[in-house]
């Protein structure tokens, strides 16, 4: 029988991933989707006509209990969220509705309506925050550093308080920070590839960042789908930690972006104090040796590879602004292998 499996935020960089390989996995999929004056389906498109989405609000628990009894779901994985870190000190109530709170009633809904389901919720790293050790693992401490972080928390231990209280297969993945061609250009790392690119072009004259300390865990959001839908499958539900075990620094990555078109940072990167957060997390990097024994997950992207799938997605798709007469017919790779130093 073809297994049903219910995607929130399924216009999300790490939903449309999921989506993919659901369907080519043979899933019947559906996708919640808000009610909103504006669509934003773009990195849906290309699965709009293999898709069933249905309308629903991490705000509103009778919409979440009309979306489960119409889509009956096998699996349930619960991506939505208000997603970026900055923006949570802007809005810290609304943070905590959606990305917070929005667990507990979707998990009620789940509960009511299809018990039977299995149910995947997006922790985050974010929720080490100001970290008690290194590298951190599903035993480590939390200690977020944002709203976002604090409502992430939130949102894992009341899937775990599920889980153990009512016998659900609920299940957690703390992701350490993954990207893609993608990622939102709100976010840093897409803010670098698209700069690196744009500047190549001739399009930008500079690339303005903050913190280029912070170190972060970057993996390829195509890998992370596949440990979510993983997770899922086990005997036994349980937490995982989904990560690299590399580090890098902002630093790296501009380094690393600018290298992919042969260009020295140096000259383009200015920094500003007001971009740097009100509380930073100065260094994450997980610890995946569960998932790699329990669940024979391993990432198949590594740092270097997924920056220049970034910024060569970034390239082509900006060379459709440069005038036709000097636009350049094809992406060409850069030829150094000298990574140019920021100071």
């Amino acid at each position: 029988m073809q297994k049903r499996a219910l995607i929130t935020g399924i216009t999300g960089q790490d939903g449309s991933y999921l989506a993919e390989l659901l369907l080519e996995k043979g899933y019947q999929v559906f996708g919640m989707v808000r009610r909103s004056s504006t669509e934003n389906f773009a990195r849906i498109e290309h699965l709009r006509d293999k898709l069933n989405l249905v309308q629903g609000d991490l705000l509103d628990p009778t919409s979440l209990e009309k979306v489960l009894k119409s889509s009956r779901p096998d699996e349930i994985y619960n991506l939505a969220a208000q997603s970026f870190v900055p923006a949570s000190w802007e809005q810290p109530i609304l943070t905590g509705e959606f990305t917070g709170l929005g667990v507990a009633r979707m998990l009620e809904a789940m509960r009511s309506v299809c018990p039977d389901a299995r149910f995947y919720q997006a922790s985050s790293s974010e929720m080490f925050g100001k970290v008690r050790e290194v590298p951190q693992s599903e035993v480590t401490p939390f200690y977020p550093r944002s709203p976002y972080g604090v409502a992430k928390a939130y949102g894992h231990y009341i899937t775990v308080n599920a889980r153990e209280s009512y016998n659900l297969f609920a299940v957690s993945g703390i992701l350490f920070n993954h990207e893609s061609p993608r990622r939102g250009l709100e976010f840093v790392t897409r803010k670098i590839t698209r700069a690196a690119a744009g500047i190549k072009l001739g399009l930008f004259d500079k690339l303005e960042l903050g913190n280029l300390d912070a170190r972060r865990d970057w993996g390829f959001a195509g890998d992370y789908v596949y440990a979510m839908w993983l997770m899922l499958q086990a005997n036994a539900p349980d937490d995982y930690v989904i990560a690299t075990g590399a580090t890098h620094s902002v630093k790296d990555f501009v380094s690393a972006a600018f290298q992919v078109v042969n260009l020295d940072p140096e000259a383009w990167v200015k920094i500003r104090s007001d971009l740097i957060r009100p509380a930073e997390v100065d260094l994450l990097v997980g610890d995946a040796s569960k998932a790699q024994a329990q669940l024979n997950w391993k990432p198949e992207t590594d740092f270097h590879g997924l920056v220049e799938l970034m910024v060569k997605a970034d390239y082509n798709a900006l060379l459709k602004e440069v005038p036709a007469a000097k636009r350049p017919a094809v992406f060409a790779p850069a030829t150094s292998t000298k990574t140019p130093q920021l100071t």
